[in-house]
């Protein structure tokens, strides 16, 4: 591969994520064009260039080309834990406060994400977050939801989702989590998430 092949554009990221997260479904450059709002030309470009970047999988049915992640890619997967790292520096400013209060959680849990609408807009009742972790620690996480609780810092309720391991398997089938993992951000653990991603689509 050239060199000037590995350069990645925002919009190349931002499908490449795109469909990592939404690991159930096949998309067409159309749809993609339409949910990342670019032009859809320039969408199907880009997806052939990321297909032979070899980060995405080109899969013709009927008349129409779909794309979805090449999981199966080691490299791929590196650059994809890669760019989720980047994640945490993308939470909006809006929650800047409470993404500080999320760090006290990191000593504790395998995996964090932040999900609903708080990450999409500024009109938000409460903020979602879901913390992964190995249910021998739940009285230190109980400890640290009530410190963030009592400070008062967050104007906003917190609404938490905990979930162990083993139980990401249970549910993988369920759509409200699908929903959770496909269109969150990470805060702590980006390898652990692309691995859960991983494991639930097999």
């Amino acid at each position: 591969m050239a060199v000037n092949n590995i350069q990645f554009t925002k919009i190349e990221i931002q499908i490449a994520k795109y469909l990592f997260k939404h690991y159930k479904d096949k998309y067409n450059a159309r749809q993609l064009a339409r949910i990342l709002n670019i032009n859809h030309a320039h969408a199907n470009k880009l997806c052939n260039i990321l297909a032979d970047k070899k980060l995405l999988i080109k899969e013709k049915i009927g008349n129409s080309a779909f794309f979805s992640y090449e999981y199966s890619n080691k490299l791929a997967i590196k650059f994809m834990e890669y760019t989720l790292s980047l994640e945490e520096k993308e939470i909006p400013k809006w929650l800047s406060v409470s993404s500080h209060g999320m760090n006290k959680f990191k000593d504790y849990i395998e995996m964090g994400l932040i999900f609903g609408s708080s990450i999409n807009t500024k009109d938000f009742n409460d903020i979602d977050v879901l913390l992964m972790y190995d249910m021998e620690k739940s009285e230190d996480i109980k400890k640290i939801k009530d410190e963030i609780r009592k400070s008062e810092l967050v104007e906003k309720p917190i609404r938490y989702v905990d979930i162990a391991e083993k139980d990401i398997l249970l549910n993988k089938e369920d759509k409200i989590f699908y929903n959770i993992l496909s269109e969150s951000l990470v805060f702590h653990n980006p390898e652990k998430y692309a691995e859960v991603v991983r494991k639930c689509r097999k």
